[in-house]
């Protein structure tokens, strides 16, 4: 009986984000079809190239990395339910970027914090915000979301307290990549401009002199965290492995916003960004 159906809706995922239990429609519009495991084939050069979806018949959908599928939602899965925000209020911002989610219950638990009301004094909240934006570009391939929901962050200027501001700093990172990825190049060198306030914090001469030289001393030789990433590669820690790409990916984020430096081009950044992407949601 089709009366007992659940009501679903359709959205739009990155192919990279596609994982077992989701349902895709196929090629032409065909029917919905349960995935009960991915996997990332590369090309000749090691870049990530088609996600192989098996699905419940046994079939298999090849799809081409950095496209887009169709899946379907149960409407009846929950939401959010504090959700008293009127539109264009962070908490509204926030309760519309995981509405479209909400078989996910680490990024409900981030909302369910956060629709009680955010506070932009608080460290632990702009870290919640901060990691939302992660988790619907990470999780979802969700960029338009993760963008809105940056943007709560990117208007807040540096006020000296370095705990504060690392959270700031991270959406303002990730905000400059997603405009630039969108073609919005303008609007990325914004964001990059804003992240860039904290170096000339320093008023004293001598000491932002110091400052400076670190700072691309660090540019230059980036902790991108390889031996903690193999060493969780090897061990088959899949977890402590996805943990530390993320961190990574936020050096990286962090380090094309500042153009690149004498030994990373900001071309070679964006170009291991997406790599990192695709490993982490293969993970």
């Amino acid at each position: 009986m089709t009366g007992n159906r659940k009501p679903t809706r359709v959205r739009r995922v990155g192919a990279e984000a596609v994982t077992a239990g989701h349902h895709i429609i196929g090629p032409a519009g065909a029917d919905p079809a349960e995935v009960v495991e991915t996997d990332i084939e590369t090309d000749d050069f090691g870049t990530p190239a088609v996600v192989v979806a098996t699905l419940e018949s046994g079939d298999t959908l090849r799809i081409a990395a950095g496209s887009q599928v169709q899946i379907t939602v149960d409407d009846g899965a929950p939401v959010v339910g504090a959700i008293p925000a009127q539109d264009g209020t962070p908490e509204a911002v926030i309760a519309h970027a995981v509405s479209v989610h909400p078989e996910n219950a680490k990024l409900q638990g981030l909302a369910d914090r956060l629709t009680k009301g955010v506070n932009f004094k608080s460290g632990s909240n702009l870290q919640d915000v901060h990691d939302l934006a992660v988790s619907l570009l990470v999780d979802f391939a969700d960029a338009a979301n993760a963008l809105r929901v940056c943007d709560l962050l990117t208007p807040l200027p540096f006020d000296g307290n370095f705990g504060r501001w690392k959270w700031i700093e991270g959406a303002l990172a990730l905000a400059s990549y997603l405009a630039y990825d969108d073609g919005d190049v303008a609007r990325s060198e914004a964001y990059s401009a804003s992240l860039r306030t904290a170096d000339d914090a320093e008023t004293d001469p001598l000491k932002a002199k110091l400052a400076a030289a670190v700072r691309q001393r660090q540019l230059n030789a980036p902790n991108l965290y390889d031996p903690e990433i193999s060493r969780a590669a090897a061990a088959g820690d899949a977890a402590v492995e996805r943990a530390w790409r993320v961190v990574r990916l936020s050096s990286l984020l962090y380090l094309r916003s500042h153009g690149g430096s004498e030994t990373l081009t900001a071309d070679e950044l964006t170009r291991r960004i997406h790599n990192e992407l695709v490993a982490i949601r293969a993970l």
